[in-house]
């Protein structure tokens, strides 16, 4: 990697970058899978309000990595309490990491979650979980790579048949 990649806490100004990134996550899941993932109208807009909504709040870690000053990627994960109906202790969850196309290839989401899992630990977070999608072996790959393991397997049916 040539170019500086720096790691910071998201900022209101990243909200209309970031909402595209996201956006463009929320497309690739619906691509693979319409019926379990659904796309809202003015999906962009939907995730600047509701990360916008996040930006300071106790338990939620949101940052973007920034390759030549452009929002590169982003991360989104938050602290979580035992959840008994789930038997999941104490946690934080990775809601998302996504880095835009022309960024990949170049350590970008590796250093973003290095960084992620460095801060939640400082946040006394025991563990992170994340779900990620049965297509998206690239990323399992990272993941387990960085020391993650599979734990459940996320199977859906519809109700008519």
């Amino acid at each position: 990697m040539t170019a500086a990649l720096v790691i910071r806490p998201m900022e209101q100004a990243d909200l209309p970058a970031v909402s595209a990134l996201a956006g463009a996550l929320v497309r690739l899941h619906h691509r693979w899978d319409e019926q379990r993932f659904f796309l809202p109208d003015q999906v962009e807009a939907g995730y600047a309000w509701w990360l916008g909504s996040q930006l300071g709040e106790e338990g939620v870690l949101l940052l973007v990595a920034q390759l030549d000053g452009e929002v590169a990627g982003y991360l989104y994960a938050t602290l979580e309490e035992r959840d008994w109906g789930l038997l999941r202790d104490d946690c934080a969850v990775l809601q998302d990491i996504f880095v835009d196309e022309r960024f990949r290839r170049r350590g970008v989401a590796r250093r973003l979650l290095e960084e992620g899992l460095r801060r939640l630990a400082k946040l006394g977070a025991p563990r992170v979980v994340l779900m990620s999608a049965t297509q998206n072996k690239e990323a399992q790959a990272l993941f387990a790579s960085l020391g993650f393991r599979a734990t459940m397997v996320e199977m859906t049916r519809e109700s008519g048949g």
